[in-house]
């Protein structure tokens, strides 16, 4: 343990007062959703221990997580197989069920995936040809691979594709050649363009694929009125219950579509439709001000890390949060199609937000301890 008076002083703390504005929106958008104020108080309980968790990683200098990290992305395959052994809770093999919490295994991997790309990565950062030609993208992609796909199997689509904005921003950040990118690209939209003739010709092979509640959230995505009362429902009442808002929002007393259960999950995936259709413009506007100064503090930590592995390691902690973000919101406006993606810091969850937490220690670590003198 190395916290001195001369680390503390480096402590991002703009980052600490952000957490506790977006504890407050977390705390009245839960108690505001048919959920109530019971699961809001349950929340402050993991807020408080989220904070104790974020201080203990303080203690430690973050070069520790360089030397764990290959044994933690072990760990955390070991447990993402396991979780297949467990049973399913809403029709998904994704948590181990530990009595009074659930653990979702691909919650740490994130942090544990993030560790081990960024030292693979770090440890071929003075290689000018690291990435030169497209086959050495293979072993870093591989690292996100094999946790990604193990997640698409449990099914969890929302949270694979948080690996994939993971990889994006390390690579990017790492020096991928811009034709690698086009390569990305035409792979992608070679994907896409053989689902489209799959299901044109071959639906059967299409649909062992795609799952059928898949495809239903991208054809209810484009048009929720096709099915307003049946499966276009829960973006339908999202769209109504954040026009609703307006401007500055119908009060947090005031019975809405959200505290009488209208909108579906309003504690956890829609709790960004509880925020808007409470506090309205104004306070949704809020709340995305406080997103953008903690992804623009975490660029500055990136961009000031005086090592290659602090760099990469925030760098993949902006793509994580930026695509959650994004994808959260984006979801509740009709914007992105409907995934069970968490928002972060926000939605009601233990094993999300702890996670969130320990993230944002190891950011901090970084931060803090940034200039080479300081080290030990």
């Amino acid at each position: 343990m190395d916290l001195e008076k001369r680390h503390l002083k480096t402590v991002d703390w703009t980052i600490i007062m952000i957490l506790v504005g977006l504890g407050i929106f977390s705390y009245l958008g839960i108690s505001g959703s048919a959920a109530g104020v019971d699961k809001a108080h349950q929340q402050v309980v993991w807020y408080i221990v989220g904070f104790a968790v974020l201080v203990g990683t303080l203690l430690f200098d973050y070069r520790l997580f360089y030397n764990m990290s290959y044994v933690l992305y072990a760990i955390g395959l070991i447990l993402l197989i396991g979780v297949f052994q467990t049973k399913p809770i809403n029709n998904t093999t994704s948590w181990y069920d530990l009595g009074p919490v659930l653990l979702q295994p691909s919650e740490p991997m994130k942090l544990f995936t993030i560790l081990t790309v960024a030292r693979f990565m770090a440890k071929r950062a003075e290689d000018p040809d690291r990435f030169y030609y497209f086959y050495k993208l293979i072993p870093v992609a591989s690292l996100v691979g094999v946790p990604l796909l193990l997640i698409l199997i449990q099914p969890d689509l929302g949270t694979a594709l948080v690996y994939t904005g993971m990889l994006a921003t390390m690579l990017i950040v790492g020096g991928i050649r811009l034709k690698h990118v086009v390569y990305v690209g035409a792979l992608v939209g070679s994907f896409f363009a053989g689902m489209t003739l799959l299901y044109q010709y071959k639906q059967e092979i299409f649909f062992k694929i795609i799952k059928p509640y898949q495809w239903d959230r991208i054809i209810f995505w484009m048009d929720p009125d096709l099915e307003a009362m049946g499966r276009g429902f829960q973006l339908k009442q999202a769209l109504i219950a954040i026009g609703s808002g307006q401007l500055f929002g119908k009060g947090i007393d005031t019975p809405t579509q959200a505290s009488f259960g209208w909108v579906p999950v309003g504690e956890s995936d829609f709790i960004f439709t509880v925020i808007a259709e409470k506090l309205g413009f104004m306070g949704a506007g809020l709340l995305m001000i406080l997103f953008f100064f903690l992804i623009y503090r975490m660029i500055r930590i990136a961009m000031e890390a005086k090592d290659p592995f602090g760099s990469y390691v925030v760098a993949g902690v902006v793509g994580m949060l930026t695509f959650q973000i994004f994808e959260n919101i984006g979801m509740t406006i009709q914007l992105m199609p409907i995934t069970g993606i968490p928002l972060p810091f926000i939605s009601y969850g233990g094993s999300s937000l702890i996670t969130n937490f320990l993230i944002i220690g190891v950011v901090l670590n970084v931060g803090m301890r940034k200039d080479k003198l300081r080290f030990d």
